[in-house]
């Protein structure tokens, strides 16, 4: 749920060969996360292949050689899985921010170590030349795969949102992505929400991912005197009526809706769709959203927007890199 929860290390993929239709087209989806990195095969029809999945753990405290040693384990182990009578079309990355879409870097906020990275050539390296390699911020996959086969199906004008270690955000508007001209815009996480004043280490003050993210939310409940460390122990202690867990989840529900809000005022959007292990710390949590979001009386427009939860499971973020690969077309 937060980033306090232990994280599997790369597995092996079990000894029989991994199923996938005779001939099938598939998108080697890599996502990089302030907790892990993980790699799988994706379907064109937004399936992660059984028995290609591996992770290993990144984080603040490790090395740049240890981060890039991680991603070239979960690379070569899904690689190795590739089944014989599939064609590996290409490669879709997806990386928490900010990056440099144009230039394949990335300078992941929890990752200090990698400033300017050059992770999608690191990639390209590892897989068979004249695949094609694309990288966008882990947000913006994200988005693309609630629009392709999640809760945003439908919908043109959408924002995906990852509500987790940190939060992620991307935009589709008039049924193309959105990411600006270095491949940051929907980056909602940084966006500053009235009335909080939590420092971020972005350098700003009151930013949504420093008022809701899992580690901040329950760092939060500590300070009012929460004996708990992670945010399935925050979770448990709100399904009882903790005051202290319910208070933090309605802070952070409350800053999630006025940056939705916020949002949805500068573009118009249709529909919310959230992920991510700490959106799951309480149903409650979309309803304080949808609360603040409804405060703009005078504003129907804002108003109208659906604050959902995320119609994928937990492959969504891999998923979501696929997408990459696969719905290319809807990419600016």
């Amino acid at each position: 749920m937060s980033s306090t929860a232990p994280q599997s290390p790369s597995s092996p993929s079990s000894p029989s060969s991994p199923s996938s239709p005779s001939g099938s087209a598939l998108a080697l989806a890599v996502d990089l996360g302030g907790t892990k990195v993980e790699a799988a095969f994706v379907t064109d029809q937004g399936v992660v292949v059984p028995g290609t999945r591996h992770r290993s753990p990144t984080g603040p405290q490790r090395t740049s050689d240890e981060l890039q040693a991680a991603v070239d384990e979960v690379v070569t182990a899904t690689l190795a899985t590739l089944p014989t009578d599939a064609v590996l079309v290409g490669v879709g990355v997806g990386s928490a921010g900010p990056v440099d879409e144009e230039r394949g870097l990335v300078s992941p906020l929890n990752m200090p170590v990698w400033r300017g990275y050059p992770l999608r050539d690191r990639i390209a390296a590892l897989v068979p030349d004249g695949v094609p390699v694309t990288l966008r911020m882990d947000g913006l996959a994200i988005t693309l795969a609630e629009h392709w086969v999640g809760a945003a199906q439908g919908s043109d004008h959408v924002m995906g949102m990852i509500v987790s270690t940190g939060v992620g955000g991307g935009l589709i508007l008039h049924g193309r992505t959105v990411s600006g001209p270095t491949g940051n815009a929907g980056h909602i996480g940084h966006v500053e929400c009235g009335g909080f004043d939590d420092p971020c280490a972005c350098g700003g003050t009151g930013c949504l991912e420093a008022v809701a993210s899992g580690p901040k939310t329950v760092a939060w409940a500590q300070r009012q005197g929460f004996a708990g460390t992670t945010g399935e122990e925050l979770s448990t202690a709100y399904a009882v009526g903790d005051e202290i867990a319910v208070a933090a989840v309605r802070r952070s529900g409350r800053a999630l809706g006025q940056a939705i809000a916020a949002a949805t005022s500068l573009v118009d959007l249709e529909v919310v769709a959230i992920g991510g292990g700490f959106s799951h710390v309480s149903p409650d949590l979309f309803t304080y959203a949808r609360e603040a979001v409804a405060e703009r009386v005078e504003f129907g427009f804002v108003t109208k927007v659906r604050i959902v939860p995320t119609g994928l499971s937990q492959d969504g973020p891999l998923i979501g890199a696929g997408a990459l690969v696969h719905r290319a077309d809807v990419l600016r």
